[in-house]
């Protein structure tokens, strides 16, 4: 009688015919139940920006005219003189909703059942955090360049010009000793321009953040919140601004244009060029943001056993107020 082996009892190939075909042993594999975790870059915009207009706007393609408040004159008084009126005439910005982002992936019901995690709930949680940190890059570099002249350069200050924010080809070199009178440069900048001291930010890179740990304000106390959590690359208040900390602001290197946070220009120079970043303050008017539509779908695939998962986010944004940010350039 023959004896019967192993692969004849457990054949892995013919007569199954499979396509393609399985090999090796029907010995299970195991799929850990947890995934490697993955770390974003904090993201901001949210935290900085207005939405006062989000409701007013429905679709991608819509189009809203902001009335800005005008300036009035005001005149001197002489008793028994007729008055002299004026007729305010109100300046406008336009919001377009004309910019989305979305993401799309295939889940296969095989792979889905195999793995351990929720791999529908952890894609889409991981494409939404990709997402956010690609607005969030982008509108921070499209936006931070709108700063009026008289808030940045070497003499900004649209009354005095006594403060030096740095240029592209003269950034403020950064240290310890001086990060501080930037910063309350930044805020005197915008005092001489009216801006309202609550709802005011800065947005500094992680290198900034480091010379501000080695200034005076390493002591929690003078952050003005030692308790609260951080979260969102918040790390208190210094002269009346929220600060955050951020990947995404813009980057370069001298004789090279900026690049938006996650792009790869500004990451290395060549010899005999001088490394700059923009550091942004402002105050939570300067920039209008609205996202009308964040939309997400599960559909069958016709094709396959599976799913085709997509996300859709519609947004627009503009500055509205470009006196109410500063911007300095440093090395």
């Amino acid at each position: 009688m023959a004896t019967l082996t192993p692969a004849a009892l457990y054949p892995v190939a013919a007569p199954f015919n499979t396509n393609p075909s399985y090999s090796g042993t029907f010995i299970p594999t195991l799929w850990s139940a947890k995934m490697n975790a993955k770390f974003y870059k904090a993201t901001v915009f949210g935290e900085i920006a207005n939405t006062n207009w989000e409701g007013e706007i429905n679709n991608m393609g819509d189009k809203l005219i902001i009335n800005n408040v005008p300036n009035l004159n005001i005149l001197n008084y002489t008793s028994g003189t007729a008055l002299t009126y004026q007729v305010p005439t109100p300046s406008t910005v336009e919001l377009n909703v004309d910019k989305g982002k979305y993401f799309a992936f295939q889940v296969n019901d095989v792979l889905e059942y195999q793995a351990k995690p929720n791999l529908i709930d952890t894609f889409s949680a991981d494409a939404g955090e990709q997402m956010k940190i690609s607005i969030d890059s982008t509108v921070i570099f499209n936006t931070f360049s709108q700063t009026v002249a008289a808030n940045r350069g070497a003499t900004a200050g649209v009354n005095s010009g006594a403060y030096n924010l740095g240029t592209d080809t003269a950034p403020v070199t950064l240290s310890g000793s001086n990060i501080l009178s930037v910063i309350t440069s930044m805020s005197s900048v915008l005092d001489e321009q009216n801006i309202p001291e609550s709802d005011r930010w800065l947005l500094i890179d992680p290198a900034t953040r480091q010379w501000l740990m080695q200034s005076n304000l390493a002591q929690a106390q003078f952050m003005g919140d030692d308790t609260s959590i951080v979260r969102n690359g918040r790390i208190g208040k210094i002269d009346r601004f929220t600060v955050y900390v951020s990947n995404n602001l813009p980057r370069g290197a001298a004789n090279f244009t900026y690049a938006s946070g996650d792009g790869t220009e500004g990451n290395t120079s060549s010899a005999g060029t001088v490394r700059r970043r923009a550091i942004i303050a402002g105050h939570k008017s300067a920039i209008a943001w609205a996202a009308p539509m964040t939309k997400m779908d599960t559909v069958r695939n016709p094709n396959d056993f599976g799913d085709f998962i997509r996300g859709l986010n519609v947004y627009g944004y503009q500055v509205v107020k470009p006196d109410a940010m500063a911007v300095a350039v440093v090395a």
